[in-house]
């Protein structure tokens, strides 16, 4: 089959929201009791490059993913968009929001 998202390419626009449980280590400036951001970006862009059938499923990964890396998150919520994603028409983008 032709599969036109493999042609043009996916672009995705994430945004993370993460509520952490870090003590004292603002007052302490300990990176170690933080959440590496540098980390989650990487995670992020790790799990998008991989093949899936529908949103849910990446931004569910996502989640997954940085509450193993990082047990400090308590809870987070994920908004992934599809840009341009291949539907005929004129969509600007298609989104979902899983929270954990």
């Amino acid at each position: 089959g032709y599969d036109l998202e493999k042609v043009v390419g996916i672009r995705y626009n994430v945004e993370l929201r993460m509520d952490v449980e870090i003590g004292d280590a603002p007052e302490r400036d300990e990176l170690l009791k933080s959440v590496n951001y540098l980390s989650v970006y990487e995670q992020v862009a790790e799990e998008i490059q991989k093949p899936s059938n529908i949103l849910e499923n990446v931004a569910w990964r996502i989640l997954e993913r940085i509450h193993s890396a990082f047990p400090q998150i308590v809870t987070s919520t994920i908004k992934i968009s599809k840009l341009a994603p291949p539907l005929g028409g004129k969509v600007e983008k298609v989104s979902v929001i899983l929270s954990k």
